[in-house]
């Protein structure tokens, strides 16, 4: 798409659309410069020929037609030109009709047989018509009329024979149309469906190319290529699960072997795990059964509440164990991956990608780190004609579109750079930052001048990012201005057009070596007042629909601003999932697993999350797939419209000769009961099964629509997929291939109002966008509903695991921060346990597995765990303070069962670690950070959400801002203001009061107190040391809390255990409580 690298500005429901040109002053063009020679029968523009040529039908006057007005009339028309009344002569790629034996000057053996390049060009012209062309009806309406179709259409097959159609309608099948594409479902043009040539059978066979010398020279050529490969093949035989190979492909060892395995964990790690499970499973029966047959009469309420916060852990272990009953690891190989998709001397067969990057405010995500996942990206190692990334700015904000413009010329320089020398990673500001001496081994010469040069090159560039954001610190009274004196059209970010630039990937911008670039699109969807955008899952589905107008590749890579790509071969590692001919056509997504920078060794506040990703996604790989985390995410496009998964076909029903005929009495009634279906069934289920190798043209637009008018069945299709996808002809065609593509020739100017339009604020509306398509609305973790619907229509996910990891992005730098986001995560849990989306009660009769189904209730129900959590927490002190305990005198039997279960906690804890290949101090991590977040952010995560549902409060989250620069974590222990550090404080000083109490009455009380006392300091202790970050953070150097923070902890606790004290409910109620006086009165 050719814009001459200006921006693309408009509205389709303001009738708006103005090109911007940035480089000559105050030109302001309208898109009619974008377009060629216009058809003076149709109205649209005239397509480019292979030759770059214009195409011409009429060699005498030149009269301007389009390929599709041209194929209509001489298919249709009297064949004659409209001005000089010329006959049309066949043009190469064109179909033959009757009178063009004689006249033909070349061979086109290739074409002439084969109506698929006027299927494609008739298509492209009806995706070219605009919604308001008076034209486009009526053209559409004589081409989709039933009445001209009769019954010269033959029924197509795939060279089978069908019982129920006579030989003479049989025909081959037409290919997929439209460059690689498949199509997934039939669609409703009869103009696609065009009747093969006619062939006289009193002429002979070689009038027609049959039999000519160049037929038997073609014929000769293929059978020497078969038996080349034949050669080549070292063994028979194949996969049993409908293993389609490449017929191109050297059907080698190596070529044959699938680009990926699954790596069970050793049985000798996992078999004590699962034992250590089924026995903890029975040491907490028989604690529970203690517990509840002991109760504590004289602390009846604090027993209650133990023994109800107890069952509700022991039902939150069970979720989130037994989903990493069957872990699993993977190895993908690359080499065989290059082996079967890029052959020597051939153009690379990997599938496009299209890469998402969304980013909202550029003060709190700063566009450094923006610009490094950007140049990060177009510097993969992968065929730039098959990458296009696409940024997605949510605030409309000049400063992001700046500072895209400078990365985009940086890349120039510093993509020939990355591929000539294969640095990883290939980030400029974490590859310079590596601490690595260059000059050392000998290193050559010309690497260490030119990595000086880029060095000095990326110092400017950072002083002109850096430059850019000092500026935006104070916005102009009347907003910014762009270079050429136009107003920047997103100064109103709640009212503004949608906007498209494509800075690279159009002619004339290459690399500083004269070799093309990826493609860069910045994309701000339109915003006005009123609508509902739904913050990041509407910006991605605003993303996803404009891809698919402008590349439309058949993957989707999303991830965060501040996430870049730490390994170059990261797409490829993804693609020997998605392309691999055993198993791919399953896979809705392949997951990599969030890696970090800028956190210290000892990561006190748990941000690498290394527990949950190399422990419970590894579980997840060995049922259904690893749940969507939001970023890092290889997606198949077909899965995110909402399209159920392929269903493997099921083994043909085994026959037994060998029993008497009394003995399949069952299943002789059985056959004969199936073979009463009618003939009208057998169509419904024949339809239903989209994969079939079968295609009738005829039956799939009229099965199932008896009774319907003939005008109206043909439409239906139609109407059914507008309804789902929207108003747009060239994103619905998009939907329907498999393999991506884009109609080749389609005009610039068509396909740039198709994206204004389908990136406009109302394109959603009445449509199934965030229900059932794309990104899943109702949550602001739209991650967690996306992958559990994908899941729910029997897709299943990969999770991916390179050595060098994927992806590295950047944490919170600091608690507040860090709690903000656990927030975020939990409000969004929340939001989905209260909606009709939640795993509980959605999607039973369908594709998800059980222990996916316990996976994602757990997601979904961990926040509710603050409740007893808090109430769990309080308890020591309370105990400290009362000198009660929730446990009465334990027995024999009492300490074995106690002592039973903590050694099993321990042993399953260290058998987790042992398969997991996590250290013990991420696990302590990971426990201490859940307590901290559990009665904090997920308590008020719990609040908000009750809120929302309750009274209708809706409540925004604040983005998490990330580190521009690492430092030396001068920020990461830095306490902000958050009324989240409140409940963790008061618990923390509630409990040290409790602790200093009860110490101070056993020292009073002599020795006998000591005893009862360890109990209760045991469970103190238990909650002081997992807040420990808080109490590090008082007392330490490089933390200084609020004072107001402190003061409310510290007023709260006194006020809470001077209550308790006062009521006392412990006290007994029946009357005067009657002690042994001490004194001997005689």
């Amino acid at each position: 798409m050719d814009t001459k690298g200006r921006l693309i500005a408009g509205s389709h429901n303001r009738n708006e659309f103005v090109l911007i040109n940035a480089d000559e002053v105050g030109k302001v063009t309208s898109v009619k410069e974008l377009s060629g020679q216009i058809c003076q029968i149709c109205g649209d523009e005239i397509e480019i020929t292979v030759d770059g040529e214009p195409f011409v039908a009429c060699n005498e006057c030149a009269f301007p037609v389009c390929r599709a007005c041209y194929e209509y009339e001489r298919r249709e028309g009297n064949q004659a030109c409209p001005q000089c009344k010329t006959r049309y002569k066949r043009i190469k790629g064109s179909p033959r009709v009757e009178g063009d034996d004689e006249e033909d000057e070349f061979d086109d053996l290739d074409n002439e047989f084969d109506p698929h390049q006027t299927a494609e060009a008739t298509l492209s012209a009806r995706l070219n018509v605009g919604r308001g062309n008076p034209n486009a009806s009526a053209y559409a309406g004589s081409e989709m009329d039933p009445d001209s179709i009769g019954t010269e259409i033959p029924l197509l097959t795939f060279g089978q024979e069908e019982d129920g159609i006579s030989a003479d309608k049989h025909a081959l099948i037409i290919p997929p149309f439209m460059s690689r594409g498949k199509r997934v479902h039939p669609v409703s043009d009869s103009s696609i469906s065009l009747p093969p040539r006619p062939m006289d059978p009193k002429k002979d066979l070689a009038v027609y190319g049959y039999g000519s010398v160049a037929w038997k020279e073609r014929m000769e050529d293929w059978k020497k290529k078969q038996n080349k490969k034949l050669q080549m093949v070292k063994h028979e035989g194949g996969y049993n699960d409908g293993d389609e190979l490449d017929p191109d492909l050297p059907k080698t060892d190596e070529g044959r072997q699938p680009l990926s395995r699954k790596r069970p964990i050793a049985s000798s790690k996992l078999s004590p795990y699962r034992l250590m499970i089924l026995l903890r499973l029975v040491i907490l029966g028989l604690f529970f059964h203690y517990r509840i047959m002991h109760p504590v009469h004289n602390a009846y309420g604090l027993w209650l509440t133990s023994i109800i916060c107890e069952i509700w852990f022991a039902v939150s272990w069970i979720f989130d164990q037994f989903p990493k009953w069957v872990p699993i690891e993977r190895e993908t190989y690359l080499d065989r991956l290059s082996l079967r998709y890029e052959k020597e001397g051939k153009p690379s067969e990997l599938a496009h990608i299209d890469i998402f990057v969304s980013t909202v405010d550029p003060l709190k995500e700063p566009p450094l780190i923006t610009a490094n996942t950007v140049l990060s990206i177009l510097a993969v190692d992968y065929p730039v004609d098959k990458v296009s990334c696409y940024v997605s700015d949510d605030g409309a904000a000049m400063l992001t579109f700046e500072a895209l413009s400078e990365t985009s010329e940086f890349a120039r320089k510093w993509v020939p750079f990355c591929k000539k020398f294969q640095i990883e990673p290939r980030a400029p500001e974490w590859y310079f930052a590596q601490k690595v001496d260059y000059l050392k081994n000998k290193v050559d010469a010309t690497f260490v001048r030119e990595r000086r040069a880029m060095k000095r090159d990326y110092e400017e560039f950072k002083v002109r990012i850096n430059g850019l954001v000092a500026m935006a610190q104070k916005v102009p009274e009347d907003g910014w201005t762009m270079q050429d004196g136009t107003p920047w059209p997103g100064n109103d970010v709640r009212d503004h057009p949608g906007m498209i630039q494509v800075f690279l990937g159009h002619d004339g911008v290459r690399d500083i070596e004269g070799k093309v670039l990826p493609r860069l699109i910045y994309v701000s969807r339109e915003k006005r007042p009123g609508f509902d955008h739904h913050k990041k899952a509407g910006a991605m589905n605003a993303l996803m629909r404009v891809s698919a107008v402008i590349s439309n590749a058949p993957y989707l890579l999303n991830v965060d601003c501040d996430h870049y790509i730490n390994n170059s071969k990261a797409l490829r590692e993804a693609m020997c999932f998605m392309m691999d001919p055993t198993s791919g056509k399953k896979i809705c997504y392949v997951q990599f697993p969030q890696r970090f920078d800028g956190i210290d060794r000892h990561d006190r506040y748990s941000n690498r999350n290394v527990v949950f990703f190399d422990i419970n996604m590894k579980g997840l790989d060995g049922i259904q797939g690893p749940i969507y985390v939001g970023t890092g995410c290889v997606f198949r496009r077909q899965a995110l419209y909402g399209y159920d998964a392929p269903k493997k076909k099921k083994a043909p029903g085994k026959t037994c000769n060998c029993w008497p005929n009394w003995c399949c009495f069952c299943c002789k009634s059985r056959k004969n009961h199936k073979k009463g279906k009618t003939t009208k069934d057998k169509k419904k289920i024949k339809g239903k099964d989209t994969s079939s190798t079968q295609i009738h043209a005829l039956e799939n637009i009229e099965e199932g629509i008896e009774g319907i008018d003939s005008d109206k069945a043909v439409l239906m299709p139609q109407i059914k997929l507008e309804k789902k996808f929207g108003q747009s002809p060239v994103f619905i065609a998009a939907t329907l291939l498999e393999d991506g593509g884009v109609p080749p020739g389609a005009s610039s100017a068509s396909l740039l109002k198709e994206a204004i339009h389908v990136i406009s604020c109302g394109y959603e509306d009445k449509t199934e966008w965030g229900k059932e398509v794309g990104w899943i609305y109702g949550s602001v973790t739209e991650d967690i509903l996306t992958g559990f619907k994908m899941h729910c229509h029997g897709w299943r996910s990969v999770y991916c695991m390179p050595k060098r990891p994927a992806f590295k992005g950047s944490a919170p730098i600091n608690l507040s921060d860090r709690l903000h986001q656990v927030l975020r995560w939990a409000l969004g849990s929340v939001e989905i346990f209260f909606s009709k989306h939640c795993p509980i009660w959605y999607g039973y009769g369908c594709g998800l597995k059980s222990l996916e189904r316990f996976s994602y209730i757990n997601s979904i129900v961990y926040p509710l765990t603050s409740l007893p959590l808090l109430a769990y927490c309080t308890l020591p002190a309370i105990c400290l303070l009362t000198g009660e305990f929730i446990v009465p005198e334990l027995s024999n039997y009492a300490s074995i069962v106690f002592m039973a279960l903590f050694i099993s906690i321990a042993a399953t804890t260290i058998l987790e670690i042992r398969w997991g290949g996590v250290g013990i101090d991420d696990m302590w991590r990971n426990e201490q950070f859940w307590v901290i977040g559990g009665v904090s952010s997920h308590f008020f995560a719990l609040l908000q959400g009750l809120l929302k549902v309750l009274a209708g409060v809706n409540t925004s989250f604040t983005v998490t801002s990330k580190a521009a620069d690492d430092g030396e974590f001068s920020e990461l222990y830095l306490f902000k203001w958050t009324s989240l550090l409140i409940p963790p404080m008061t618990l923390l000083v509630m409990n040290i009061i409790g602790v200093v109490v009860g110490v101070s009455d056993a020292i009073n009380n002599g020795y006998d107190s000591w005893g009862p006392l360890f109990g209760r300091l045991f469970f103190a202790l238990w909650v002081i040391f997992h807040l420990y970050p808080f109490l590090k953070g008082m007392m330490g150097r490089q933390s200084n809390v609020p004072t107001i923070i402190i003061v409310w902890s510290i007023l709260l606790a006194s006020i809470l255990s001077l209550l308790w004290v006062r009521v006392n409910p412990f006290r007994s109620k029946g009357g005067l409580m009657l002690e042994v006086c001490g004194l001997d009165c005689e």
